[in-house]
């Protein structure tokens, strides 16, 4: 089973010997993947769609991993029962899909010791739910695939106390390691932050000084996070 990059690093934060709940898992390659490389003993391919679970299904089938691998259709982790998994793969799906799952799934959830996710929009907010709601992210890694940034986070159930709006926004884990691909990340937001704030320039209407506004704001904090590699240059 050949994964993507983004998925190869979702699988790879899977902790060896785990048993795996993968919510939306779509063709079902990350858990049919963890099974296959014996990285986990057994998993349950989640969907809330039919298409996607009856090509899981097949592709579970085509591997002969039927005795390893359930399917269920599921919104959310509502078919899953407390117990029945270690790791909880949410990947591919925006967050605040991700915040409701994690919401509603909360009983169930608290029996999961880690989870591995990879939102794909309103990143920042998603860090912050996760701090407010007994989770701690211990690890991070970004990957660069077709032209997008793909964060992948893996937390556990614990206490977080980031401050800092650049460590929400941009991930701290990754600006303490001075993620190489973060840093590429970095210096494209600010080559688009240049470009629309000198559009911006003789804009005097007020939704364009609003606009303007937001950019310098945008600037430092580029800017701030960038600062991180300027410090381990200096070394």
């Amino acid at each position: 089973m050949q994964l993507s990059k983004r998925l190869l690093t979702v699988a790879g934060f899977v902790t060896p010997g785990s048993r795996v709940a993968d919510v939306g898992t779509d063709h079902g390659y990350v858990p049919i993947y963890l099974v296959e490389t014996g990285r986990s003993p057994g998993a349950i391919a989640m969907d809330i769609n039919e298409g996607p679970l009856l090509r899981a299904q097949q592709h579970i089938r085509e591997a002969c991993l039927e005795d390893y691998i359930q399917t269920r259709r599921s919104d959310g982790a509502a078919a899953l029962k407390i117990g029945e998994a270690d790791t909880l793969i949410a990947a591919g799906m925006g967050g605040p899909l991700m915040e409701k799952i994690l919401t509603q799934g909360r009983e169930v959830l608290e029996s999961c010791r880690e989870f591995i996710l990879q939102p794909q929009s309103e990143i920042r907010e998603f860090r912050k739910y996760l701090q407010r709601n007994g989770f701690r992210i211990e690890q991070e890694d970004m990957v660069q695939e077709d032209g997008k940034f793909y964060p992948i986070l893996r937390a556990v159930h614990g206490r977080m106390a980031w401050e800092k709006e650049i460590e929400f926004r941009f991930g701290k884990l990754l600006l303490e390691q001075r993620h190489p691909v973060l840093l590429d990340f970095l210096q494209r937001e600010q080559k688009v932050n240049r470009e629309i704030t000198e559009r911006l320039a003789g804009n005097k209407s007020r939704a364009g000084q609003n606009r303007l506004a937001q950019m310098k704001e945008e600037r430092l904090e580029i800017e701030a996070a960038l600062a991180y590699y300027e410090v381990q240059r200096n070394y």
